[in-house]
């Protein structure tokens, strides 16, 4: 541990250096796994990526603002980057521009990532963040650094009068020389692996911590530009930000340990590489549901369906809440009872459809199971 309270008090700061050798092995299961992630997509068709991307983006938006303990409308969520992909998803939620704002970061992080990251592109990602230029109740400097008017920033939890203080973030005065020195390194190109270089993109961001609030956010946002560089595409088929959230405690508790030591980061980065393979690890669940679909419109692709059929099953394998009955089609498909009770008894007949075994007072139905 350094005599000093922060590693930005360091005499060396900010000079950041591990142990590579006790990395090599965590990185080849990170950039292997990440192969694999890469091998099975290739084999699907692009509109599938493309909704695997969505599937993907939309929890990463959702969850980096839950890290924050923010909870957005997953549907709402979901519209505002379908609208962006230009994915067709049916009907749209009505937009939000405060879930837009987030929805703009996360894509123009990954989307743009050959683009140089600048002052001005921070200052815009922060003024998305914050649209009415508040944060709950607090009117905060937006688009802008924080000038540490109400004193310094500090990262504090617990009751008022008894709060505790995590962490306390360079001075306000610094933050120019500071952020000059992040963006010239993050810019360079240099030899270092990528997945170190977003581990300690995340970390060094998150240490100056310049805006007055949406730090944590547009760190993972800095984060992911990095990986998306990585791997020339803006398409990722996992979400880093929803492997944090799992282990939230872990990763506040790992930041606050990081920034109260020395500047050997090695602990940090294999902790965050770890987080990263599980993530990618775990990114097989939402592979196996788009290969799934795949193999289903494969099977069926010789059946006659019409628009109402398709547009119902897709949302069968969306994931449908509740039992699918007659009364429901006629709902979503805008159809009389006779038009979805035809649509339904067409689908049965051809075996795409079975009657469910589930109780209830209305007849439902479900998708019949490929071999």
């Amino acid at each position: 541990m350094n005599s000093s309270k922060y590693i930005w008090q360091l005499p060396e700061w900010p000079h950041w250096h591990y142990d590579t050798e006790r990395l090599v092995s965590l990185l080849a299961k990170v950039h292997h796994a990440q192969g694999h992630l890469l091998g099975r997509m290739q084999n699907i068709g692009m509109g599938l990526r493309d909704r695997a991307t969505l599937q993907v983006l939309t929890e990463e938006v959702l969850k980096t603002s839950e890290i924050e303990g923010e909870h957005l409308n997953p549907e709402t969520v979901r519209s505002s980057v379908a609208r962006r992909l230009g994915v067709d998803v049916g009907a749209l939620a009505p937009a939000d521009r405060h879930v837009d704002g987030v929805v703009d970061m996360v894509l123009d992080a990954t989307g743009r990532f050959e683009q140089p990251l600048t002052e001005d592109r921070l200052f815009s990602w922060h003024a998305a963040l914050f649209p009415t230029g508040y944060s709950g109740m607090n009117k905060i400097n937006t688009g802008d650094w924080r000038d540490d008017a109400s004193g310094p920033m500090q990262v504090v939890s617990g009751p008022i009068g008894r709060e505790k203080v995590h962490y306390e973030a360079p001075p306000a005065e610094q933050l120019t020389s500071d952020v000059s020195m992040f963006l010239r390194w993050f810019n360079a190109v240099d030899e270092s692996d990528p997945m170190i270089k977003a581990g300690l993109a995340h970390l060094w961001f998150v240490t100056l911590h310049p805006f007055d609030d949406g730090n944590g956010r547009i760190s993972r946002a800095v984060g992911d530009m990095v990986l998306a560089r990585a791997y020339r595409s803006p398409q990722r088929f996992y979400s880093l930000s929803a492997q944090i959230q799992r282990e939230k405690k872990d990763y506040y508790d790992r930041l606050e340990q990081t920034q109260k030591d020395t500047l050997d980061v090695t602990d940090w980065l294999a902790w965050f590489l770890d987080c990263l393979l599980r993530a990618m690890q775990g990114a097989d669940v939402t592979l196996s549901a788009v290969l799934a679909k795949a193999r289903f419109w494969q099977h069926w692709a010789a059946t006659p369906m019409n628009e109402r059929q398709i547009k119902l099953l897709n949302s069968l394998l969306d994931g449908f809440e509740g039992k699918l009955t007659s009364s429901k089609w006629g709902k979503i498909a805008k159809c009389s009872p006779d038009t979805a009770l035809r649509d339904i008894t067409g689908l049965l007949n051809h075996g795409v459809l079975l009657k469910s075994d589930a109780g209830g007072r209305s007849t439902s139905y479900e998708l019949a199971l490929i071999a």
